[in-house]
């Protein structure tokens, strides 16, 4: 049931051919076309960056006030508010293969690659080769051929302890923020949301001041060998993360400023509560096996 009265809440509702998906992927081309041409020394790649990225932008703007729009005239019924749930658990689930996956790459260089490599199969072709990981013995690359630059390896203390604490802190103000919205405490809910998103970026900031101390003086980039690629992707992965989960919170705090959602009905912000409780523990899982191990 695609059409609806006025004042009635249609069984599912079906929105109208649109616009919008073409034209985000007119700006996701651009977006592709001028990050690959940019790494690739052309010029020319960093404009089509940025018109791209500014076409998405717009254009993601305007999709989402018109669903707002839907959501706001009573146009989405408990079928709707089902398929949402439903979308965002299998997202989150999509997520945690990604995270999983980048998870195993690290396991299984330590565990299986590494001790093979240093085998006595091996041993001819590589006899200067070291079987040692680098978090264990600092500075040994693994890289008899000298193509990997020395580096330091990065430990718990302080910074990412730091970031620990404040992901962990925002995850207690964001469910306070969730407590006080069902309790229609809206005043509450707003001063934590704004905690929260606060949270969120002061975290983004203290890890790019750790990537500034890793570049600089320890020497570890995105190159030192399986030990700098998984350590970077990881972590820039998760910051990446971090950064989209603030801005669904801070678009959301600006949405319960203008009065919407109520004690019952608050889908988006429960969806980007499940989104930010998932980064916590993914960053958890990097916190212990990353920086400890």
């Amino acid at each position: 049931m695609s059409s609806t009265t006025h004042g009635t809440t249609p069984y599912y509702f079906v929105p109208g051919p649109s616009r919008h998906p073409l034209m985000a992927a007119i700006g996701l081309f651009f977006v592709i076309l001028g990050a690959g041409q940019w790494i690739n020394d052309h010029a020319w790649g960093a404009y089509s960056l940025a018109f791209g990225l500014i076409w998405w932008w717009v254009v993601l703007f305007q999709w989402f006030r018109e669903a707002v729009g839907e959501s706001e005239s009573g146009k989405y019924s408990h079928r709707i508010d089902l398929s949402y749930r439903w979308s965002m658990s299998w997202f989150i689930f999509s997520e945690v293969m990604f995270f999983g996956a980048f998870f195993t790459a690290l396991w299984w260089t330590r565990t299986h690659s590494l001790p093979a490599l240093g085998s006595l199969d091996n041993a001819l072709l590589w006899p200067d080769f070291r079987a040692v990981w680098p978090s264990v013995q600092a500075g040994a690359t693994g890289s008899p051929a000298g193509i990997v630059e020395p580096f330091q390896t990065v430990g718990p203390f302080w910074l990412p302890t730091i970031n620990t604490a404040l992901l962990l802190s925002s995850g207690v103000t964001l469910t306070i923020a969730h407590h006080a919205l069902r309790a229609n405490h809206r005043a509450q809910c707003i001063r934590f949301m704004w905690a929260t998103v606060l949270l969120g970026v002061v975290f983004l900031g203290v890890q790019g001041y750790e990537y500034f101390h890793l570049y600089t003086e320890l020497n570890l980039k995105l190159s030192s060998g399986a030990y700098g690629s998984t350590f970077f992707m990881l972590t820039g992965f998760h910051g990446l993360h971090v950064f989209v989960g603030m801005l669904m919170l801070l678009f959301i705090t600006l949405r319960l400023m203008k009065g919407h959602f109520t004690p019952e009905r608050h889908f988006g912000f429960e969806g980007a509560a499940w989104y930010w409780h998932f980064v916590d523990v993914v960053w958890l899982g990097l916190y212990v096996l990353v920086y400890w191990l």
